[in-house]
């Protein structure tokens, strides 16, 4: 695993009050205009303290960490997410804190990724990044890093992490990563959580939203898994979705789930040929999970007639679980475990408190 680092320290001659782990992935923050041209360019982190100086006034220590190869958050993928995982899992004894930088396309799915990649965790680690970049006079950039680095560094009066999740912080407000979602592609609010509260604000003050923020428990003993099945899809409803459409996703040599995307509170077409093919697809060992198109919401599954048949033939709920978290959880599922059964009852249920009971 080839990266690079750089060491910051703090300016104030104190003893730090913690230290974190800036990993940088790539994606529009790190770009600047290049000397000679109006050309956006990626930006050599060795710079940072003169594109953002008032990380050096933070009185705990930064290591910044940068990926050999910086990639568009398009080219995101399963095995950057282990490497990821890895390289907390390897730092996490020396360090309190983990901000990863990265490019907002698929912010949502990394940190629902990484949500379950790192089991028991205990420390924070926040994804953020920028609609802009940081060589850009408007860029958003500098207070979502700087935010993000104070809200990773925050301790509660015991001295504990006040957040020992992982989350986005984007534009004032941070979120359970899991709980996320992409909703704007031209405005600075670029996250969303419909169907789980901010865990926190940070306007003249930081407010924290305690009760919905995750227990720290000083016991726990963080467990990195490493393994992710990709033998997965997603499938659309719409009116007028045909049968040889479904049927070709549903027969894909070697698939193991498919994330249904449903209507409303999880509702599909009754025509026998698309029941047919979810019990055929079932009684092979596909499984199926149910998530709605809706933002906001829950899937139902049963409160109505159109999805009742659905329920009889085995579907799993997703409950208010977004489509982000709900295909990270099924590849994360599947590479730990073969069993159909044990499957089923893993996607049904919050694991990372990414979907309600």
């Amino acid at each position: 695993m080839n990266y690079s680092k750089i060491n910051i320290n703090p300016i104030s001659p104190e003893p730090t009050s913690g230290s974190v782990l800036v990993i940088y992935t790539g994606g529009t923050l790190g770009m600047v205009y290049e000397a000679k041209g109006r050309q956006l360019v990626p930006f050599n982190f060795e710079q940072i303290i003169e594109r953002v100086p008032e990380i050096g006034r933070f009185d705990f220590a930064i290591t910044f960490l940068s990926l050999a190869e910086p990639i568009d958050s398009s080219n995101m993928n399963p095995q950057i997410w282990l490497e990821l995982a890895e390289i907390i899992g390897s730092h996490y004894d020396q360090f309190d804190s983990f901000v990863i930088l990265h490019g907002t396309d698929t912010m949502a799915y990394t940190a629902s990724a990484l949500s379950y990649l790192l089991e028991n965790l205990n420390k924070p680690v926040i994804l953020t990044g920028a609609q802009l970049p940081i060589g850009v006079a408007r860029s958003d950039a500098r207070e979502n890093v700087i935010t993000a680095l104070e809200l990773a560094a925050a301790k509660n009066e015991e001295g504990n992490p006040i957040i020992s999740e992982v989350c986005i912080y984007f534009n004032s407000v941070l979120l359970r990563g899991n709980r996320s979602k992409k909703k704007e592609s031209s405005d600075f609010n670029a996250f969303h959580s419909e169907n789980y509260p901010a865990l926190a604000t940070a306007g003249v003050r930081i407010e924290y939203n305690l009760p919905y923020i995750k227990t720290f428990d000083r016991d726990s003993q963080l467990v990195v898994h490493k393994s992710f099945n990709t033998q997965v899809a997603f499938l659309k409803m719409f009116p007028g979705i045909s049968a040889e459409v479904v049927k070709a996703v549903m027969n894909i040599p070697n698939l193991r789930g498919i994330v249904l995307e449903t209507f409303g509170a999880g509702n599909a077409t009754t025509d026998t040929w698309f029941l047919d093919a979810i019990s055929d697809a079932i009684q092979r060992g596909i499984v199926i999970f149910n998530v709605s198109q809706c933002d906001g919401g829950r899937v139902a599954q049963g409160h109505y007639e159109t999805s009742r048949y659905m329920q009889q033939a085995g579907v799993v709920s997703g409950s208010d679980i977004t489509a982000e978290a709900a295909i990270t959880k099924m590849m994360y599922v599947f590479g730990q475990e073969s069993d159909h059964l044990k499957c089923t009852k893993m996607l049904g249920k919050p694991i990372r408190g990414e979907m309600s009971i």
